[in-house]
Protein backbone atom coordinates (compact mmCIF):
# COMPACT_ATOMS: atom_id res chain seq x y z
CA UNK A 1 0.00 0.00 0.00
CA UNK A 2 1.32 3.65 -1.14
CA UNK A 3 0.94 6.23 1.57
CA UNK A 4 -2.36 7.61 0.70
CA UNK A 5 -3.78 4.52 0.58
CA UNK A 6 -2.52 4.31 4.55
CA UNK A 7 -3.65 7.83 5.01
CA UNK A 8 -7.69 6.90 3.39
CA UNK A 9 -7.71 4.10 5.37
CA UNK A 10 -6.88 6.19 9.24
CA UNK A 11 -9.59 8.94 7.99
CA UNK A 12 -12.07 5.98 7.61
CA UNK A 13 -11.10 4.45 10.78
CA UNK A 14 -10.92 7.48 12.89
CA UNK A 15 -13.77 9.55 10.62
CA UNK A 16 -11.39 12.67 10.51
CA UNK A 17 -9.31 14.78 8.14
CA UNK A 18 -7.80 16.90 10.67
CA UNK A 19 -4.27 17.04 10.24
CA UNK A 20 -2.50 18.36 13.41
CA UNK A 21 0.82 20.58 12.72
CA UNK A 22 3.54 20.01 15.79
CA UNK A 23 5.15 23.10 15.53
CA UNK A 24 7.03 23.26 18.49
CA UNK A 25 7.84 26.70 19.06
CA UNK A 26 9.83 26.63 22.14
CA UNK A 27 9.50 29.89 23.15
CA UNK A 28 5.46 29.38 24.02
CA UNK A 29 6.29 25.96 25.14
CA UNK A 30 5.03 25.69 28.93
CA UNK A 31 7.22 26.65 31.42
CA UNK A 32 7.14 23.40 33.29
CA UNK A 33 8.37 21.46 29.98
CA UNK A 34 11.38 23.35 29.80
CA UNK A 35 13.11 20.96 32.42
CA UNK A 36 12.74 18.29 30.17
CA UNK A 37 15.87 17.02 28.60
CA UNK A 38 14.20 17.24 25.00
CA UNK A 39 11.22 20.14 26.21
CA UNK A 40 9.52 19.78 22.19
CA UNK A 41 9.19 16.27 22.40
CA UNK A 42 7.95 16.57 26.00
CA UNK A 43 5.77 19.10 24.40
CA UNK A 44 4.60 16.85 21.45
CA UNK A 45 3.99 14.02 23.15
CA UNK A 46 1.30 15.67 25.57
CA UNK A 47 -0.03 17.22 22.63
CA UNK A 48 -0.23 13.69 20.59
CA UNK A 49 -1.60 11.98 23.83
CA UNK A 50 -4.28 14.25 23.89
CA UNK A 51 -5.04 14.41 19.92
CA UNK A 52 -4.43 11.06 18.54
CA UNK A 53 -8.18 9.64 18.51
CA UNK A 54 -8.67 12.88 16.43
CA UNK A 55 -5.76 13.06 14.04
CA UNK A 56 -5.51 11.89 10.26
CA UNK A 57 -1.73 12.61 9.95
CA UNK A 58 0.54 14.74 12.23
CA UNK A 59 2.56 17.61 10.30
CA UNK A 60 5.78 18.75 12.23
CA UNK A 61 7.40 21.88 10.58
CA UNK A 62 11.10 21.01 10.09
CA UNK A 63 11.75 24.63 11.09
CA UNK A 64 11.20 24.13 14.42
CA UNK A 65 14.23 21.11 14.95
CA UNK A 66 16.66 22.33 13.10
CA UNK A 67 19.28 22.33 15.75
CA UNK A 68 20.83 18.81 17.97
CA UNK A 69 17.92 18.34 20.42
CA UNK A 70 15.45 19.22 17.76
CA UNK A 71 16.22 16.82 15.45
CA UNK A 72 16.45 14.30 18.79
CA UNK A 73 12.57 15.58 19.47
CA UNK A 74 11.44 15.34 15.89
CA UNK A 75 12.81 11.43 15.74
CA UNK A 76 11.26 10.42 19.45
CA UNK A 77 7.66 12.44 17.87
CA UNK A 78 7.85 10.53 15.13
CA UNK A 79 8.27 7.39 16.40
CA UNK A 80 5.96 8.12 19.15
CA UNK A 81 3.21 9.31 16.73
CA UNK A 82 3.71 5.92 14.32
CA UNK A 83 2.90 3.64 17.95
CA UNK A 84 -0.35 5.59 17.96
CA UNK A 85 -1.04 4.61 14.06
CA UNK A 86 -0.90 8.01 12.84
CA UNK A 87 1.24 8.69 9.82
CA UNK A 88 3.69 11.64 9.84
CA UNK A 89 3.52 14.33 7.16
CA UNK A 90 6.97 16.36 7.40
CA UNK A 91 6.42 19.89 6.29
CA UNK A 92 9.96 20.61 5.04
CA UNK A 93 9.48 22.56 1.57
CA UNK A 94 12.32 20.58 -0.18
CA UNK A 95 13.47 21.50 -3.55
CA UNK A 96 17.22 20.97 -5.14
CA UNK A 97 19.18 19.15 -7.88
CA UNK A 98 21.60 16.04 -7.34
CA UNK A 99 22.98 14.56 -4.63
CA UNK A 100 21.18 17.60 -2.72
CA UNK A 101 18.13 16.51 -3.93
CA UNK A 102 18.73 13.10 -2.72
CA UNK A 103 20.00 13.95 1.03
CA UNK A 104 17.03 15.45 1.25
CA UNK A 105 15.21 12.67 0.08
CA UNK A 106 16.54 10.81 3.20
CA UNK A 107 13.96 12.55 5.58
CA UNK A 108 11.32 10.34 3.84
CA UNK A 109 13.21 7.09 5.76
CA UNK A 110 11.68 8.27 9.34
CA UNK A 111 8.39 9.81 8.02
CA UNK A 112 5.33 8.62 5.65
CA UNK A 113 5.06 12.06 3.33
CA UNK A 114 6.81 15.77 3.07
CA UNK A 115 6.15 18.75 1.01
CA UNK A 116 8.02 19.55 -1.43
CA UNK A 117 8.87 23.00 -3.45
CA UNK A 118 8.72 22.18 -7.25
CA UNK A 119 10.17 25.79 -8.28
CA UNK A 120 13.47 24.13 -9.69
CA UNK A 121 11.43 21.34 -11.89
CA UNK A 122 11.12 17.86 -12.17
CA UNK A 123 14.53 16.38 -11.69
CA UNK A 124 14.56 18.34 -8.53
CA UNK A 125 11.53 16.35 -7.23
CA UNK A 126 12.60 13.09 -8.42
CA UNK A 127 14.18 11.80 -5.41
CA UNK A 128 11.12 12.25 -3.49
CA UNK A 129 8.91 11.09 -6.56
CA UNK A 130 10.56 7.59 -6.70
CA UNK A 131 9.61 6.45 -3.02
CA UNK A 132 6.71 5.15 -3.94
CA UNK A 133 5.40 4.44 -1.28
CA UNK A 134 6.17 7.68 0.59
CA UNK A 135 3.46 10.59 0.05
CA UNK A 136 4.93 13.81 -1.59
CA UNK A 137 3.21 16.81 -1.10
CA UNK A 138 3.83 19.72 -4.06
CA UNK A 139 3.36 23.37 -2.91
CA UNK A 140 0.85 24.62 -5.59
CA UNK A 141 -1.44 27.78 -4.05
CA UNK A 142 -0.32 28.59 -0.60
CA UNK A 143 -1.86 30.25 2.43
CA UNK A 144 0.12 32.79 2.76
CA UNK A 145 -0.64 36.47 1.44
CA UNK A 146 2.76 37.12 -0.56
CA UNK A 147 1.30 33.73 -2.37
CA UNK A 148 0.46 36.22 -5.25
CA UNK A 149 3.18 37.48 -5.95
CA UNK A 150 4.36 34.84 -7.80
CA UNK A 151 1.97 31.69 -8.01
CA UNK A 152 -0.90 34.56 -9.68
CA UNK A 153 1.38 35.04 -12.39
CA UNK A 154 -0.73 34.48 -15.72
CA UNK A 155 1.28 32.48 -18.64
CA UNK A 156 1.20 32.40 -22.18
CA UNK A 157 -1.44 30.13 -22.07
CA UNK A 158 -3.74 32.29 -20.04
CA UNK A 159 -3.58 30.43 -17.11
CA UNK A 160 -1.90 31.02 -13.64
CA UNK A 161 1.19 29.74 -13.02
CA UNK A 162 -0.23 27.98 -9.83
CA UNK A 163 -2.80 26.29 -12.27
CA UNK A 164 0.33 24.97 -14.46
CA UNK A 165 2.03 23.49 -11.41
CA UNK A 166 -1.31 22.03 -10.27
CA UNK A 167 -1.11 20.15 -13.87
CA UNK A 168 2.20 19.65 -13.74
CA UNK A 169 1.90 17.77 -10.53
CA UNK A 170 -0.90 15.66 -11.85
CA UNK A 171 1.92 14.79 -14.77
CA UNK A 172 4.34 13.38 -12.37
CA UNK A 173 1.71 11.00 -10.42
CA UNK A 174 3.01 8.30 -11.99
CA UNK A 175 3.93 5.97 -8.48
CA UNK A 176 0.20 7.76 -7.72
CA UNK A 177 2.22 9.14 -4.84
CA UNK A 178 1.71 13.03 -5.47
CA UNK A 179 -0.33 15.81 -3.64
CA UNK A 180 -0.55 19.40 -3.58
CA UNK A 181 -0.61 21.82 -1.01
CA UNK A 182 -3.77 24.31 -1.62
CA UNK A 183 -4.29 26.90 1.17
CA UNK A 184 -7.92 27.26 2.26
CA UNK A 185 -7.76 31.03 2.67
CA UNK A 186 -8.61 30.99 -1.12
CA UNK A 187 -11.84 29.03 -1.24
CA UNK A 188 -12.23 29.94 -5.10
CA UNK A 189 -8.88 29.26 -6.07
CA UNK A 190 -9.23 25.64 -3.91
CA UNK A 191 -12.27 25.20 -5.68
CA UNK A 192 -10.87 25.82 -9.24
CA UNK A 193 -7.64 23.52 -8.41
CA UNK A 194 -9.97 20.97 -7.76
CA UNK A 195 -11.54 21.15 -10.57
CA UNK A 196 -8.20 20.83 -12.48
CA UNK A 197 -6.96 17.57 -10.96
CA UNK A 198 -9.76 15.65 -9.34
CA UNK A 199 -7.47 12.82 -8.53
CA UNK A 200 -4.74 14.32 -5.87
CA UNK A 201 -4.95 14.30 -2.78
CA UNK A 202 -4.49 17.95 -0.97
CA UNK A 203 -2.79 19.13 1.74
CA UNK A 204 -4.81 22.60 2.97
CA UNK A 205 -3.59 24.87 5.60
CA UNK A 206 -4.92 27.77 6.74
CA UNK A 207 -7.80 26.85 8.59
CA UNK A 208 -7.46 28.19 12.05
CA UNK A 209 -5.31 30.63 13.29
CA UNK A 210 -5.24 31.93 9.72
CA UNK A 211 -8.67 32.08 9.04
CA UNK A 212 -9.21 29.71 6.35
CA UNK A 213 -12.46 28.42 4.91
CA UNK A 214 -13.01 25.19 6.84
CA UNK A 215 -15.93 24.59 5.02
CA UNK A 216 -14.04 25.01 1.37
CA UNK A 217 -11.70 22.52 3.16
CA UNK A 218 -13.09 20.33 3.82
CA UNK A 219 -15.42 20.08 0.64
CA UNK A 220 -12.31 20.24 -1.97
CA UNK A 221 -9.28 18.38 0.34
CA UNK A 222 -10.03 14.91 -0.52
CA UNK A 223 -9.85 12.50 -3.32
CA UNK A 224 -9.72 8.75 -3.61
CA UNK A 225 -10.90 8.44 0.29
CA UNK A 226 -7.38 10.91 1.42
CA UNK A 227 -6.77 14.26 2.09
CA UNK A 228 -6.08 16.61 4.70
CA UNK A 229 -7.13 19.62 5.94
CA UNK A 230 -4.20 20.89 8.66
CA UNK A 231 -4.53 23.28 11.76
CA UNK A 232 -1.08 23.93 14.00
CA UNK A 233 -1.01 26.76 16.53
CA UNK A 234 -4.86 26.55 16.63
CA UNK A 235 -4.61 22.80 18.15
CA UNK A 236 -1.60 22.91 19.91
CA UNK A 237 -1.66 26.47 21.62
CA UNK A 238 -5.31 26.38 22.70
CA UNK A 239 -4.34 25.94 26.01
CA UNK A 240 -1.03 28.30 26.27
CA UNK A 241 -2.70 29.99 29.12
CA UNK A 242 -3.74 26.44 31.02
CA UNK A 243 -0.29 25.82 32.47
CA UNK A 244 0.51 22.04 33.18
CA UNK A 245 -3.32 20.99 31.65
CA UNK A 246 -2.35 22.75 28.51
CA UNK A 247 -2.69 19.58 26.43
CA UNK A 248 -6.43 19.08 27.36
CA UNK A 249 -7.79 22.70 25.34
CA UNK A 250 -5.37 20.69 22.15
CA UNK A 251 -7.65 17.26 22.20
CA UNK A 252 -10.28 19.62 22.41
CA UNK A 253 -9.68 22.05 19.67
CA UNK A 254 -8.68 18.61 17.72
CA UNK A 255 -12.16 17.23 18.38
CA UNK A 256 -14.11 20.23 17.45
CA UNK A 257 -12.10 20.94 14.29
CA UNK A 258 -12.87 17.23 13.14
CA UNK A 259 -16.62 17.85 14.21
CA UNK A 260 -16.71 21.33 11.93
CA UNK A 261 -15.23 19.41 8.86
CA UNK A 262 -17.26 16.11 9.06
CA UNK A 263 -20.18 18.64 8.55
CA UNK A 264 -19.14 19.33 4.81
CA UNK A 265 -17.98 16.14 4.05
Amino acid sequence: MNFFDRLGERIAAIDSIVSVGLDADVDRIPDHLHDHDLPRWAFNRRIIDATHEHAAAYKPNVAFYEDGDGWAALKETIAYAHGKDVPVLLDAKRGDIGNTARKYANLLDMADAITVNPYMGRDSLDPFLSREDKGVFVLCRTSNPGGTDIQDLELASGESLYEWVASLADLWNANENVGLVVGATTPDELEEVRERVPDLPFLVPGVGAQGGDAEAAATYATARGAGLVNSSRGIIFAGEDAGEDFHKASGQAAKQLKKQLNQYL
